[in-house]
Formats: C-alpha cells, structure tokens, sequence
C-alpha cells in the first residue's frame, strides 16, 4: 500500500521526461523487451528514425546499451509491476523523514518505517525470481542479490534529479555509500549531531539531562544505520567482484578476438599470394594461347598450301592416265 508522499516518488520516477523528444516512447517500449529482441529492435529503430530526418535521435538510440539480465529485471519490475516500486520508494522515503526526526530529538517510528521497506522489497523480490524464470533465466542468488541491491540504490536516489532514469536501466546501480546515507535525512539534522556547539558554563548542567537522553535515543539508530552501512558495504564489494568478473571475461572476449584477427589476417594474405599467382598463370596461359593460336594460324596456311598442291598432283597424275591409255589405243591398232 503506497502512503503519504505518493506525489514525490512518482515525480521523481518521471524526471527527465519534460523535454521527452518523439522517440523517447518508442525507446521506451525498446526496453519493455524480451533481452533477445533488444539489438535487432535497436538497429530497426536507429534505421527508422535515420530514414525520417532524425539523424540525432537515430545517433542516440544507437548508442544505448543493452541491458545486463539484472538491470533489464529491474526495469521489468518498473514497468510492469509500478505500484510495487512505487511502495519501496515511499517506504524509504518515511524512513527517511523517521531518521531525520531522530536526529533532530524527536519521537519517529524507524522501526516501522524500516520494516515496510524491506516488506515491500521482500515483495520485489518475489517477482523479480519470477519475471526471470518466465522469461528463461536463471534466478540464481547472485543474480536476485544484483536486483534488490539496484533497487535499494534506485530507491536511495528516486528524489535526486541526477539519479538514474527508471525503466531504462543497462547496468547494475551501485548503492549508496555511509555518506550518501546521511542525506537519507535532513542536511540540518546530521548538523545537529555533527557539528559542535559551544555551550556556557551556567547551561551545562540544564542540557547534561539533554544530551544524555538524546544520546540514549540516538544509540539504537546508530546501531541501525550501521547494520545497513556494513549490508551496503558488503553489497558494494560484491558488485565489485562481479565487475572484476565481467572485466576478466571481456579481456577474455579480446584476446580471443585478437587470435581470430591475427588467423584471419594470415589467412588474407594467403589468400592475397595465391590471388597474385593465379594472376600470373593466367597471364602465363595467355601469352601461351596467343602463341598457339598463331602457330594454329600458320599450320592452317600450310595444310592449304598441301591441298593446292595435292590438287595439282592429282590433276596431273590424271592427265598422263590419260596420255598413256592414248598411247596404249595406238600402240594396239597398228
């Protein structure tokens, strides 16, 4: 159930969408998607919006990234499970104003306040393990940890106009340090804790009283506050470690990348020397065609010569036939 302030956490969640340009709905509905569709989608909307005249907007769509599985889970939870977020941010933001009132001595109800926090994240958390497994992934430890660790963060910078932009999350939010936790409440209240006052003499025994009773009921929140420092400390050091992984795994990606160019590479050049011998056969083959062909040429011109020749012979062979069977007639009639 979302309590008072309900206004604030849905202006916060809507900041950067004064100047929203025409494409900013579709990019929108770009990270509604399955993480399978997000590449091929992005390159169809790039191109789109290129052909219309929108260079710039075609530049920033393809720019974006696409999401790692636990930021596209979180974006999943704000888009189709609002309500929900919108509960984990008011309940932080109550136990803000709890931890601000504390802090300036007044009577605030952390405890509860904490306690609806992490009920709503408890809930987050429920639907995030199914989203995961609807969608094919694994929801393993890690992976739900990486999840309510953005959501924490996000809910820990939804009033802060600099913070991160919901529903178009690409990477995991790292939450907010010990330091980032005192603004949690008022700057004027840690002031009051922090910063010393200088108290005369004749006062000190009228504010002793005072200070012992605000220190008895500050004792316990700074227990609090340093449960959740160590929880976010620890947290911290895990999504280091996971980047370290995922540095480690794309130094790995570009060795074996640079294996392939260098293979490819050798392969090319290969390629280019047996381009430029069978250039050379074949320039070879066509001096010796040219040659052929001109000896073809005179071979030609002396079979016809034969056949003239041989034509003569015949022509000649045939006419002493001739002369001798005359000479035969005559030599038998005498």
């Amino acid at each position: 159930m979302v309590k008072n302030g309900g206004s604030r956490s849905k202006n916060a969640q809507r900041k950067g969408t004064k100047a929203r340009s025409e494409s900013d709905d579709e990019v929108d509905e770009l990270f509604k998607l399955p993480l399978s569709e997000f590449i091929s989608t992005r390159k169809t909307l790039a191109a789109r919006l290129k052909q219309a005249g929108h260079g710039a907007e075609a530049e920033r769509v393809k720019s974006l990234v696409k999401p790692s599985t636990s930021a596209w889970t979180v974006n999943q939870l704000f888009w189709n499970h609002r309500d929900t977020v919108e509960e984990l941010i008011e309940t932080s933001e109550r136990f803000r104003q709890a931890q601000a009132s504390r802090l300036a001595g007044k009577a605030a109800d952390m405890r509860g306040a904490l306690d609806e926090r992490r009920e709503a994240l408890a809930q987050l958390e429920t639907l995030a393990t199914e989203l995961l497994r609807d969608a094919g992934h694994n929801p393993t430890v890690d992976m739900i940890r990486r999840v309510t660790t953005t959501l924490e963060a996000l809910s820990a910078y939804a009033s802060s106009p600099e913070g991160p932009q919901f529903g178009r999350l690409t990477h995991d939010v790292d939450p907010p340090g010990f330091e980032s936790l005192g603004s949690f409440g008022s700057s004027s209240g840690l002031a009051m804790r922090t910063e010393p006052t200088r108290v005369p003499r004749s006062q000190k025994s009228s504010t002793a009283a005072t200070t012992t009773r605000r220190a008895t009921s500050t004792a316990k929140d700074e227990r609090e506050l340093k449960e959740i420092r160590q929880a976010k400390i620890a947290a911290a050091k895990s999504s280091l470690q996971e980047a370290k992984r995922e540095l480690a795994e794309w130094r790995a990606n570009l060795q074996t990348a640079q294996t392939t160019q260098k293979r490819v590479s050798a392969e090319l050049k290969e390629a280019e020397k047996e381009k430029r011998e069978a250039e050379q056969r074949l320039d070879e083959a066509r001096v010796t065609l040219q040659e052929a062909t001109r000896h073809a040429k005179r071979t030609a011109a002396e079979v016809e010569e034969a056949l003239k020749t041989l034509a003569g012979a015949e022509r000649s062979v045939e006419s002493a036939a001739k002369e001798l069977e005359s000479v035969f007639r005559d030599s038998t009639a005498n």
